[in-house]
């Protein structure tokens, strides 16, 4: 009886090879940019000149990897999911249209389930992008475009499970759709827009979003006597009320805080003979709506203060549309 030999690694080598592993992933990086050239420059000029949706296809772990890429490109700007290619082989493939791109990822770039569907898409008029580790292979052979993610070893040391070569892949599919962000012009804004759930989301809340307005908004006029003035701050719970010129004016002349009525105070000021113009400020903060609210924490934090009026300008000579309190982001998650 033969007997089998362990290849049983002591406890102490443990972080050794997670060196290893990390050390050869590191350098199959490293060397990933040399392999850059005209052609991932064909591949993102192709993706920007389709005008319908680009499908990812890759068979097991390439597939894997696959399904993030298809979510990375969706969520910065690029159209995008994932097809499974054997599914695709029996039916599936009548999700494509003529105006789609197909970006098939296979190591060997011998897939059998990719290669079969390679002539039906070829006889549909779709481009086809290839990510190969084999430049000879027949997915590079039958693609427009091929683009070159071999590496030197896998950090598997019996160099059966994809581990290098699926980080590469990983990589170039990151580095695609970042190319593709930046070629669009793609923004924060557009990102936001995509990601209205969760901490991302959060993140992106506009002001427009959080922003008291209409009868919500506090306000009274030059003349209004201070009394009612501080009912209004009262009523509308927010520390602060805008003073504006008359009923049907949005231009904001100054503004009544907490703060102004406690300096008015110590110098012995008896507020309830004065009018609101007499207590106010005269440079209110401002944030445009479309302000992340993000931006608006940064302001308020910068000028120590817990609110913001909002206009379309972003300054006093925008009509005021709103008033943000940092109780909003908070409420929202911004904070």
């Amino acid at each position: 009886m033969t007997e089998k030999i362990s290849h049983k690694i002591p406890k102490t080598a443990v972080l050794d090879v997670a060196k290893r592993v990390i050390d050869i992933e590191a350098s199959a990086l490293t060397a990933l940019k040399s392999k850059l050239g005209d052609s991932f420059i064909e591949a993102v000029e192709l993706i920007l000149a389709t005008e319908g949706k680009v499908v990812i296809t890759g068979m097991g772990k390439s597939g894997l990897i696959c399904q993030k890429i298809a979510s990375t490109f969706a969520s910065t700007g690029t159209s995008a999911f994932f097809l499974h290619p054997a599914e695709g082989a029996h039916g599936d493939l009548g999700v494509l249209g003529k105006d789609d791109i197909l970006i098939a990822v296979s190591n060997s770039g011998e897939s059998e389930e990719i290669v079969t569907t390679l002539p039906i898409v070829r006889r549909m008029g779709i481009k086809i992008i290839a990510m190969t580790g084999r430049m000879d292979s027949t997915l590079a052979k039958r693609a427009d475009c091929t683009i070159d993610i071999s590496v030197a070893e896998e950090a598997c040391p019996l160099g059966l499970a994809p581990t290098a070569s699926t980080t590469a892949t990983l990589a170039m599919g990151d580095a695609l759709a970042v190319a593709l962000l930046e070629r669009r012009g793609f923004r924060e804004e557009d990102f936001a827009i995509l990601h209205p759930a969760g901490s991302l989301g959060k993140r992106f809340i506009t002001v427009e979003e959080l922003m008291h307005s209409g009868d919500t908004l506090p306000r009274v006029l030059c003349d209004t006597p201070m009394k009612d003035a501080l009912l209004e701050m009262t009523d509308k719970r927010m520390g602060l009320v805008g003073v504006f010129a008359d009923v049907d004016s949005s231009l904001l002349k100054g503004v009544v805080t907490d703060g102004d009525l406690r300096r008015a105070l110590e110098k012995d000021i008896n507020v309830f003979t004065k009018s609101a113009s007499d207590i106010m400020s005269l440079k209110p903060k401002f944030i445009a709506a479309d302000s992340l609210g993000e931006a608006a924490l940064k302001m308020m934090e910068d000028h120590s203060i817990t609110a913001l009026f909002v206009t379309a300008t972003g300054d006093s000579t925008g009509d005021v549309v709103g008033v943000v309190h940092l109780h909003d982001l908070v409420r929202a998650g911004v904070i």
